[in-house]
């Protein structure tokens, strides 16, 4: 079925007919029933592996099959809409192309894409391999939230020369709208920069380093999948012994992603003594949410700058500490862990470090000095610590939702140094649990001897010590088992 019409005069010519329909989906594996494209297979049945050409790239709406008895072309009847950019910059330069389908009533179903090895490619990416990256990361994006024609639609990467800019000239052309909007306009400024002559070759320098970061990121957004609470419970139980209130707490704050599938509007600030495993909550958050973590140590950050990144005017300008944080996670959606939240520093006289996350935990956007674009914080959630609220400013604290820490009572240590410290140690020292036996009274002497720290590292180092002085004896002493009592501890710790 011949989707021109040659028949017409030049002048008369009728435009590029689009004969397909785009369907929203955000299915990351596809198969003959969740495929990216659906080809007209009414006048021929086409093999599962099919060899051709995406023709008529302006509208994109063929696919040329070379077969052995011939060449024969079948219109694109839908199309995933996160591929209609990949698919146009496919026909543009007319890259040979193996599809993978399966025949069905509605048409041919395509769900795989490969480029074969002959004619055509002049591209450096033009390889297999940067189509399945292209595909892989479509696949890991949501669907755009309507089809709209690109402004930038004229814009390609055909004149780049054979750099690295290259690839990145192509990933923007086949992201398409899969990319938020601000950040689409950004990158095309940056290229143009990155392209230019006019600028020295700092900017260009800049520009291209500030393009790798951005299009490394994958940009999602702001709709969570709902939680299990019971397990979201079982991670809490695994990382946390007793506090059953304060887990409670935690599961009743983020449960509210089951009715809105948003984040919740204040994160989570867990105060509390050292070593009550406030670090261990937030991680466990982090799994809970299936999200990367990311971690912020506020005691070590005295510049504002470390933050948010230097001005390009300088030559040895870098981004900040958030935004290489986005970057090595590889996707905008992620928990940031903020420890020490009480200990920031107020600097060298450029201002608070603390009071540049303001703008983070808001969620209204964060912008780095280095990369100057708004970079969407919608699906970040912070996770602070802290020892002592009362060092916090106001301006933080409201915008979080506080949540206290106790230290632990005698008898939960007892079951915290017996369950978990020791066996963790005797599993990594490669002891049996019958070659250290810490029995109810040497148990009480550990105990009264911690007695005076918070937290359980104190437990987690007792328990190390006496591991250690059992595995000595079983090694110098030839003895079978060390059992422990009251006096042994107490002169093992004095």
């Amino acid at each position: 079925m011949p989707v021109f019409d040659f028949s017409e005069t030049p002048d008369n010519k009728k435009p590029a007919e689009t004969t397909y329909t785009t369907f929203r989906s955000n299915n990351s594996a596809p198969s003959p029933e969740n495929p990216i494209l659906i080809l007209d297979n009414s006048e021929r049945k086409w093999n599962h592996h099919s060899s051709g050409l995406f023709i008529n790239p302006i509208k994109k709406t063929a696919f040329e099959f070379k077969e052995n008895d011939g060449t024969f072309t079948a219109d694109i009847l839908q199309i995933d809409s996160r591929f209609v950019s990949l698919l146009k910059w496919l026909g543009e330069n007319h890259i040979n192309v193996r599809l993978s389908g399966k025949n069905r009533e509605d048409g041919y179903a395509v769900y795989k894409i490969r480029e074969i090895a002959f004619g055509g490619g002049t591209k450096l990416s033009a390889e297999d391999g940067f189509l399945q990256y292209m595909i892989e990361r479509l696949l890991a994006s949501s669907a755009p939230a309507d089809e709209i024609d690109d402004e930038d639609q004229d814009e390609t990467g055909d004149d780049m020369k054979l750099t690295s800019l290259q690839s990145i000239s192509d990933f923007m052309n086949c992201a398409g709208r899969t990319l938020p909007d601000n950040i689409r306009l950004w990158a095309r400024r940056n290229l143009a920069v990155a392209r230019s002559h006019e600028v020295t070759p700092e900017e260009r320098r800049h520009a291209q380093r500030a393009l790798s970061i951005m299009m490394n990121i994958q940009w999602k957004t702001n709709y969570f999948e709902s939680i299990d609470p019971q397990e979201a419970r079982r991670i809490l139980d695994e990382e946390l012994y007793g506090m059953e209130r304060v887990k409670q707490r935690i599961i009743e704050t983020i449960i509210q992603i089951n009715r809105t599938h948003t984040l919740p509007a204040y994160g989570l600030l867990l105060v509390g003594p050292a070593g009550t495993g406030k670090s261990q909550i937030a991680y466990a958050v982090a799994r809970i949410l299936k999200l990367p973590w990311t971690t912020l140590d506020m005691s070590s950050i005295n510049d504002p700058e470390q933050l948010t990144g230097s001005s390009r005017i300088y030559a040895n300008a870098k981004p900040g500490i958030i935004m290489e944080a986005f970057s090595m996670a590889g996707e905008s959606n992620l928990v940031f862990i903020i420890n020490e939240l009480d200990k920031a520093a107020s600097g060298k006289g450029n201002g608070n470090p603390a009071d540049v996350l303001l703008t983070l935990l808001d969620n209204l956007g964060f912008t780095d000095n280095y990369i100057e674009c708004l970079v969407p914080t919608v699906g970040v959630y912070p996770i602070a610590t802290a020892n002592d609220k009362d060092q916090i400013s106001a301006p933080l604290m409201s915008r979080f939702a506080v949540i206290e820490l106790p230290d632990y009572t005698p008898e939960e240590k007892k079951i915290i140094f017996s369950r978990f410290a020791l066996p963790k140690v005797l599993k990594r020292m490669g002891l049996h649990e019958n070659e250290c036996v810490v029995p109810e009274e040497a148990l009480d002497a550990i105990i009264e001897k911690c007695a005076g720290t918070t937290g359980i590292r104190d437990l987690e180092q007792a328990a190390e010590h006496l591991a250690a002085n059992a595995l000595y004896q079983i090694e110098v002493n030839h003895v079978t088992e060390v059992i422990f009592d009251a006096d042994m501890v107490w002169n093992l710790f004095s």
